[in-house]
């Protein structure tokens, strides 16, 4: 997917519990650390950004870093991880009487519009989701962990799409394909985006995922000779 969600929305409707005191510094701090990585990522490349640097940046401990993140791959791909668990959410909230498609296409794009209600350039905005497809695509160590967590996401996807509908996906095996689609079809989308350099705002993906999503019909069941 597509990219990161604040995680103050707390549900697919924006609305959650009010953290408490501790919660909000911890999720501070975190959210520093996450901001620190970015800035350090795109100034002086992944390979040569250390744990230290970024844990120094945020005027904190390494031992306090390892509290929120395994590693340095972790803090990188973190934005798109709270994007991803963000998009599950929202496919579980979808209506029953949408087609698993039709909720696909209608959670990816909430969730590329919510995250373009983040106000400042931190690492809940849409540009650092942006940036971090650049990073992904230009690291081959982060790409390969971000592909590892696709394919987890695609699991759960199907494992979701099948609760919808009733079936078990060891038997029917509709909610396994349609998932790995869909992983597919995000994964073109992004690599468009960052080839057509469409404008760092979230109508400029959703209009990529959704002439993506356009062309799936077409591709999948029609002719393509003229």
């Amino acid at each position: 997917m597509a990219a990161h969600t604040p995680r103050t929305l707390g549900t697919p409707e924006g609305l959650g519990r009010t953290p408490g005191l501790r919660e909000r510094k911890k999720r501070q701090t975190r959210d520093a650390l996450v901001q620190a990585a970015h800035v350090l990522f795109l100034s002086q490349g992944f390979a040569r950004t250390t744990v230290d640097e970024i844990a120094s940046a945020v005027d904190v401990s390494q031992r306090t870093f390892f509290r929120y993140f395994a590693n340095k791959d972790e803090v990188a791909l973190a934005v798109m991880a709270d994007a991803e668990d963000y998009f599950i959410e929202c496919l579980r909230h979808r209506p029953a009487e949408e087609t698993p498609l039709q909720a696909l296409r209608a959670s990816i794009v909430k969730a590329w519009r919510d995250l373009g209600k983040a106000q400042t350039p931190g690492p809940g905005s849409i540009r650092s989701a942006l940036e971090l497809l650049r990073i992904i695509e230009d690291t081959p160590a982060l790409l390969a962990a971000h592909l590892r967590r696709v394919t987890d996401q695609e699991r759960l996807v199907a494992q979701v799409l099948a609760e919808r509908e009733g079936l078990d996906p060891a038997e029917d095996l509709r909610p396994v394909v349609l998932a790995a689609v869909f992983g597919g079809l995000l994964r073109a989308a992004h690599l468009s985006w960052t080839a057509e350099q469409e404008p760092a705002e979230p109508e400029g993906m959703v209009t990529v995922i959704e002439r993506h999503f356009d062309q799936l019909g077409p591709a999948l069941a029609g002719h393509w000779r003229p």
